[in-house]
């Protein structure tokens, strides 16, 4: 049995986060959650976890938090994950993604937390070799990317300078129940989803042939919510996920598959990223043990059928949108 230790989690009302939240419950850990809100919901919450609301860019906040606590772990899982936006968002981005991640890693050094579990993203890798691997050299292509990787560098040096224990995980394109179907900017799967419970036509950025390893939450959140009691996988960067990539064309035959649709396919102008990504798990799997992984069919029907529980969500256009220029016109539309 584990010891029980107080542990602060970062967007905890999140997709991935409150996931991570509910294993780490399971394993009945004192779990305090910081949240805004902004893309999370009030009934993704653990009941038996501490729900605080608020923006991890809040300093003041954040240092009332570790001083009223006694913090040993901290999970940080709150971003704005909006990767093709991030160019359009710039001032936005390295607010909430890179500031805000800055003002967490403070405090844990002042408090001297045992270990800072950080979720990045394969977007640090950019156009890169496939599989991409955690030995390559990261040159994102986007500011969401960059922040990321900004991040990684400054636990990093944190670790050096002053002992601060670290573990990242660079996810990728993660899906599933509780993923929240109302943002178009993100989440390609629920994007779809969404759009065919509206009744809308489908639509892609480009031809379709751009490929992603699509990866089922319940593969993901315990592998990060155990990571903590693995002496073996401090201070090291591991790449989580799905293996086998898809292209977007591919994708989208499935979810109408589930979803029992007919729906339109509507294709615009190609926007500006990756063409191709899809990263290497030997290193987790050498440290974390060969675990078997949710097939894409098996994934998505288990994701169509919590949001055909749920129905559709609302979409609404990112209200501080910082650069007009060459933002993709269906971006602008409000649908």
């Amino acid at each position: 049995m584990k010891t029980v230790k107080t542990i602060l989690i970062t967007g905890g009302a999140g997709f991935i986060g409150s996931h991570v939240v509910d294993e780490l419950i399971k394993q009945n850990q004192n779990v305090i959650i910081l949240d805004d809100l902004s893309g999370g919901f009030v009934e993704n919450i653990n009941k038996k976890a501490k729900f605080i609301k608020g923006d991890i860019y809040d300093y003041e906040l954040v240092k009332k938090i570790f001083s009223e606590n006694k913090i040993d772990y901290v999970f940080h899982l709150a971003a704005y994950a909006a990767e093709g936006l991030s160019h359009f968002i710039k001032r936005f981005n390295y607010n909430n993604n890179l500031i805000g991640s800055i003002n967490l890693i403070n405090q844990s050094i002042i408090h001297k937390i045992k270990c800072f579990v950080f979720t990045s993203s394969i977007a640090v890798y950019g156009k890169n070799q496939l599989p991409m691997t955690e030995e390559i050299t990261p040159v994102p292509e986007d500011p969401y990317g960059i922040a990321k990787y900004a991040v990684e560098q400054e636990l990093q040096v944190s670790n050096k300078m002053f002992g601060l224990n670290y573990i990242i995980f660079r996810p990728h394109n993660v899906y599933g129940e509780r993923q929240n179907i109302g943002d178009k900017y993100r989440n390609v799967i629920g994007i779809f989803m969404n759009q065919i419970l509206q009744k809308k036509p489908l639509t892609i950025f480009g031809n379709g042939e751009q490929t992603r390893a699509f990866s089922y939450i319940g593969d993901v959140a315990p592998v990060i919510a155990d990571s903590i009691w693995n002496k073996k996988a401090l201070n090291e960067i591991f790449n989580i996920g799905a293996d086998v990539p898809y292209s977007i064309n591919q994708l989208i035959n499935k979810v109408k598959d589930v979803m029992n649709s007919d729906a339109e396919i509507k294709y615009f102008e190609a926007r500006n990223e990756v063409e191709h990504a899809y990263s290497s798990h030997k290193k987790a799997e050498g440290i974390f043990g060969i675990k078997e992984k949710t097939s894409l069919d098996d994934g998505i029907k288990k994701m169509a059928a919590w949001v055909k529980k749920h129905g559709a969500k609302a979409t609404k256009n990112f209200d501080e949108i910082e650069i007009e220029e060459k933002l993709p016109p269906v971006w602008k539309e409000n649908n």
